[in-house]
């Protein structure tokens, strides 16, 4: 018998917000994924709580002893925001199963951006069946994206 996930998704909570800035933080500042003028971390918290008032949608992959992941969605613009996993997490279906629940939170298709040179998070997103819809400048840093779409299941 196969063992299940080292985690359980669920809705994030006010006390999850500096463990979201944290990962986000940390994975942002691998090679190739984030802006080549990083944020510190603490722009970063504040990205956080100024998001969730503007409609971010949280779900975290809690591993137990803390969060390993999260997908952050703006569901009234159909865009898949955020999904990063920590470091150490990478590679145990932690980002499948967060893009999972943005499949299944947004049954009728979304957007995303991610870096050019992000190619590992491209190839993770090819592998799920988006597609490429074009390149734009990040609205806070003016670098170009690549604007992934998945076009849903056909539902809502």
């Amino acid at each position: 018998m196969t063992p299940g996930p080292a985690f359980i998704l669920r809705p994030a909570e006010e006390r999850d917000r500096d463990a979201i800035a944290d990962i986000w933080h940390a994975s942002a500042s691998l090679p190739g994924v984030g802006p080549a003028a990083m944020p510190d971390r603490g722009t970063m918290r504040q990205w956080v709580d100024e998001e969730l008032a503007d409609g971010w949608t949280v779900t975290v992959a809690d591993g137990g002893g803390g969060i390993v992941g999260f997908v952050a969605l703006k569901p009234a613009r159909r865009v898949l925001d955020q999904l990063f996993v920590a470091p150490g997490a990478l590679g145990a279906g932690v980002g499948r199963a967060l893009l999972g629940c943005a499949m299944a939170a947004m049954p009728g298709g979304f957007t995303l951006f991610t870096r050019p040179g992000n190619g590992r998070a491209c190839r993770f997103y090819e592998r799920a069946g988006l597609s490429v819809a074009g390149e734009e400048r990040h609205p806070r840093t003016a670098e170009t994206v690549v604007r992934y779409r998945w076009a849903g299941t056909g539902g809502a």
